[in-house]
């Protein structure tokens, strides 16, 4: 009986066993995260699980004030903010995953990229209640609930000014992440591909984080134009996206 170590060999009865099966599974052909990207990062480190750690705090955060219902009106009261939870819930794990996906990709753990992730995970635990409050109250109108007695104009817009500088905040940190591993390519050994593809990506957030800053200019006038402005963000991503993807592709093929 004997294996070989990462180089692959024989196990039990003189079974051939893979080079690939030894490595983690974003290592392995056929399963790779990304088709034009190497993950260059290896064990999960203390910095990635100390976020995961504190964003699943922060969606305890989101539910920690429900309390189990007493009553059939109880009962659909709660029901009825499954959806901003839902949305909120999203949210989170959409900015979990950029940073999950950038540390995968660049394995950086220096001093900067610390104290960037710091600070995102700052921000991130003070907003979760202004986030909640915002789509729990947008919820209430959609559904006709209507707003909160004490929201009026102003209060309206000073949220919606909140969520704007909270949300340009988390994408503008998630961009200077990624522009810090951008002038890090020639250590990281970045390909043209990959190069290219970091700069997508710094552009993806920079989109991100306008569409905050913009959303917090427009709030000084109309709140509730505020909020549908981020209605735009799904076309502009897309149009973004598509165009991005295809000089991938070409450059992809070009390489040898």
């Amino acid at each position: 009986m004997s294996r070989k170590g990462h180089h692959g060999g024989l196990a039990g009865g003189g079974e051939q066993i893979p080079a690939e099966a030894h490595f983690p599974s974003e290592h392995r052909r056929g399963l790779l995260p990304e088709k034009y990207f190497r993950w260059r990062s290896g064990e999960i480190t203390r910095l990635e699980a100390f976020c995961d750690v504190v964003f699943g705090f922060a969606i305890t955060l989101l539910v920690v004030s429900l309390e189990v219902p007493h009553t059939y009106a109880e009962l659909l009261a709660d029901m009825r903010g499954f959806l901003p939870f839902a949305i909120c819930f999203a949210q989170l794990v959409m900015i979990w995953r950029a940073h999950y996906k950038f540390s995968r990709r660049y394995g950086l753990e220096d001093s900067y990229t610390a104290f960037l992730t710091v600070v995102l995970l700052f921000v991130v635990l003070f907003y979760v209640y202004p986030l909640k409050f915002v789509f729990t109250m947008l919820m209430s109108q959609v559904t006709g609930a209507g707003a909160p007695a004490d929201v009026g104009w102003h209060e309206a817009s000073v949220l919606m000014r909140i969520y704007g500088i909270g949300f340009a905040a988390v994408f503008l940190l998630i961009f200077l992440m990624y522009v810090h591993a951008y002038k890090l390519r020639r250590e990281l050994d970045l390909n043209p591909v990959e190069t290219m593809e970091t700069r997508v990506t710094m552009r993806e957030y920079a989109i991100l984080a306008s569409f905050g800053i913009v959303s917090f200019a427009i709030a000084f006038r109309n709140p509730a134009w505020a909020g549908w402005f981020y209605c735009l963000l799904g076309p502009a991503l897309g149009i973004h996206g598509a165009m991005s993807g295809k000089r991938t592709r070409l450059l992809a093929e070009k390489l040898p």
